[in-house]
């Protein structure tokens, strides 16, 4: 059993899982959906193809930076209406939600070790552009997390792997101090959330599952680097 870590930060982001009509959602925490989706992105995966082995994976979250909530809006004109015509006259508004500045670890395992490397490998050279959640939203730092000490993969269990992989991001200050928020999937406990691909990408169909919050506290610091080498060199 082994995890691979991504670090994903940036800018903005969103994680919609409910989003109806023209309304955008965005969930405090990475979708597994999204971030599935974002690995077939690294691989080069069309969105008709299997997504199984992907989704089979356990996936946690850990907040290392809570992100800011936002909210703005989109305007469209023209749109084909029921009666099969163009609408000249009404302008559509659809807001649009998600969050900023914020920074996740995220931990996916499983017991296939060549498909983690494998998966750690496309997203340092990825075949499509990753996007936070939208296309609009690139990451604002390298996903493959290549920090010592583990190089983006650990080789325990994604609880082990939160708990021991060192901060990628400095906490806000109001909640410098604190313990890190978590979100882990588990078997039979937490709350349900509709964000598990149920078959190919094209096919939008997503099922349940459960995700169980928790805290890590004594998180370990980042490595201390020399001048003018970024943290993120391996």
């Amino acid at each position: 059993m082994s995890t691979l870590l991504l670090r994903l930060a940036g800018p903005m982001q969103s994680w919609g899982t409910t989003s109806r009509f023209d309304e955008r959602d965005t969930q405090l925490e990475p979708s597994k959906s999204g971030v599935v989706g974002l690995l077939c992105a690294a691989l080069g995966r069309d969105r008709a193809e299997p997504v199984d082995d992907l989704a089979a994976l356990r996936m946690g979250v850990r907040v290392d930076r809570e992100g800011m909530p936002m909210r703005d809006f989109q305007t469209a004109k023209g749109l084909l209406i029921a009666t099969g015509k163009v609408d000249l006259e009404r302008t559509v508004v659809s807001p649009r939600h998600y969050l900023a500045d914020a920074a996740f670890l995220v931990g996916l395992e499983g017991d296939d070790e060549a498909l983690l490397r494998r998966l750690l490998s496309a997203t340092r050279c990825p075949v499509w552009p990753l996007a936070l959640g939208r296309k609009s939203f690139p990451p604002g730092s390298p996903v493959a997390l290549l920090d010592p000490p583990f190089g983006g993969l650990h080789p325990g269990s994604l609880e082990q792997a939160l708990q021991q992989q060192p901060r990628i991001a400095r906490p806000r200050r109001e909640h410098a101090g604190r313990p890190l928020r978590t979100a882990i999937e588990h078997p039979s406990l937490g709350a349900q959330r509709q964000d598990q691909p149920n078959g190919p990408f094209a096919l939008r169909r997503f099922g349940p599952r459960l995700v169980l919050p928790g805290e890590i506290a004594d998180v370990p610091e980042p490595p201390a680097t020399e001048p003018g080498t970024p943290a993120s060199a391996a």
